[in-house]
């Protein structure tokens, strides 16, 4: 199987030499991927960086803040009326340095896959607030606006990776999964909640993409794996339990041609104690 085995990345990485994180993914991962750098710039940051055509949007760098300012009813009037079903709109230079500086890095080669991301429809909705403090999530226009915006990223991003790749596949990153249930976020819907996702799987496979999720905390796997996704990547270095419960759906999940792709590196200060030799033999 092609992807039995590789190796890739998720999208952050902690670098301000674009060419030199750039460089490291190529020399670190059998699948390439382009790298988000949110310390150049808060635009670059993983919400942020998938607001460009929010319609309403207003960003403030100085304060890093995002908001949707409802009362801007003409420019959502006009997103409506230019969205088409099949869009695909585009993360220019400015909002995602490390895709411009990958794809320098790559010209004229081409890879079995190539990994593109695109942040979540849970999260990002939770990530960004309107004009009166209150997340978008909870306004059901602005949350279906987010999705469809969300999808034409992505559907533009495998557009512009299958130039260097037979395969293209898609991270929808989705850390806020592990938050479902708790006491911040009970007038969340569950059900809505994986309605989200399913929507922007669908749509990410019909537009020819492998689909993966990235969750790095606890989640309900059983509902993850519900929503048809090909990929389940989840933080083995420290949630592995959480997943192992649930033998039988990932049975019926590889079984159905899924894989499991295993987060065995720590982001956190857990990663001061550990060497390859440590890391290879905890996998």
């Amino acid at each position: 199987m092609l992807l039995r085995f590789a190796t890739t990345g998720i999208g952050s990485l902690p670098h301000e030499d674009a060419r030199r994180a750039c460089e490291l993914i190529q020399e670190s991962c059998t699948i390439p991927f382009w790298p988000q750098f949110p310390r150049l710039a808060f635009e670059q940051g993983m919400v942020a960086q998938y607001t460009e055509g929010f319609p309403a949007i207003r960003i403030d760098t100085q304060k890093q803040r995002i908001w949707v300012d409802k009362n801007d009813s003409e420019s959502i009037s006009r997103f409506y009326e230019t969205y088409t079903e099949h869009a695909a709109i585009p993360i220019s230079p400015q909002w995602a340095t490390g895709l411009v500086e990958m794809e320098r890095h790559v010209f004229g080669r081409r890879f079995p896959c190539f990994k593109g991301h695109v942040t979540g429809p849970l999260t990002f909705t939770l990530g960004i607030k309107d004009n009166d403090g209150k997340d978008i999530y909870y306004d059901e226009e602005l949350r279906e606006i987010a999705l469809m915006l969300l999808a034409a990223k992505a559907r533009w991003q495998v557009q512009r990776l299958k130039e260097f790749a037979q395969q293209v596949i898609i991270f929808i990153d989705e850390p806020m999964l592990s938050a479902l249930g708790s006491s911040s976020y009970l007038g969340i819907s569950t059900d809505e909640a994986f309605g989200l996702l399913r929507r922007i799987i669908g749509d990410i496979k019909a537009a020819g993409a492998i689909t993966a999720i990235h969750c790095c905390g606890k989640a309900d796997w059983e509902m993850v794996f519900d929503t048809g996704i090909d990929i389940v990547n989840f933080d083995a270095y420290t949630y592995f339990d959480t997943l192992n419960l649930y033998h039988e759906r990932i049975a019926q999940h590889i079984a159905g041609g899924g894989l499991l792709a295993w987060g065995i590196v720590p982001t956190t200060d857990d990663i001061k104690h550990e060497s390859s030799d440590s890391i290879a033999a905890r996998f």
